[in-house]
């Protein structure tokens, strides 16, 4: 089984899980810090409609609908688009990475910017998305991404590009089959952006409020015309 489909069959057999953990604001990390950093970021810039890239269970496309934005969310796990749906607030498909990246998806009119929340997990689907971004993002639209922060790893491996294995560590609830994910260094991060054809217009970096370290890179890209 390849990488990627390790991650989705993760994803798929944990959908529930997911649901719950989300409803319940178990993940202390985006209710202290993560969560509303991307939605400031993504609201600070005077958008009308956004595509929210592996969206899960729709939290985010959820809350920047409710911010008066047009959204629309799109995962791969079919549960978790069916739990989105049912929540409303925003429109759902299900549609992966790659059906973005070749057209498989297509959108009536391009958005204004799309936001891809800590689902960057897999390399080559990753790369393909991003070079492939402006299937669905007008020109001189934006990519909103929230990644892990390098310093995370950088404290604990050593500093360098390459797979690492996941764990479901720290959960609360009963998640099983571990998923292998993608690690970038920042460096690589920008050759990526380069060759995707966006350029960085702005690059956060949300910190705890009681560690004082770094909690994620966010990064703000414009899509070359």
């Amino acid at each position: 089984m390849s990488q990627a489909n390790r991650i989705i069959a993760s994803w798929h057999a944990n959908a529930d899980q997911w649901i719950a953990t989300i409803d319940h604001g178990e993940i202390e990390s985006r209710m202290l810090v993560t969560n509303e950093a991307i939605v400031r970021t993504v609201t600070s810039y005077p958008l009308v409609s956004v595509l929210d890239i592996g969206c899960g269970e729709g939290w985010l496309t959820r809350a920047l609908h409710n911010k008066g934005l047009k959204a629309a969310g799109v995962d791969t796990v079919a549960a978790l688009i069916d739990n989105a749906r049912e929540k409303g607030g925003g429109s759902y498909a299900v549609a992966s990475f790659q059906d973005i990246a070749t057209g498989t998806y297509t959108v009536d009119k391009k958005f204004d910017a799309a936001v891809i929340n800590f689902a960057l997990l897999d390399q080559a689907d990753t790369e393909a998305l991003l070079k492939n971004i402006r299937r669905v993002v007008a020109d001189n639209g934006l990519v909103f991404i929230q990644t892990l922060h390098p310093l995370v790893i950088a404290g604990q491996e050593p500093y360098i590009s390459g797979w690492k294995e996941g764990s479901w560590n720290g959960m609360k609830r009963a998640f099983v089959q571990p998923y292998p994910w993608y690690f970038r260094t920042l460096e690589d991060w920008t050759r990526l952006f380069a060759d995707a054809g966006l350029a960085v217009k702005q690059l956060g970096e949300p910190v705890h409020p009681e560690t004082q370290a770094p909690v994620s890179l966010i990064f703000v890209l414009q899509v070359s015309a």
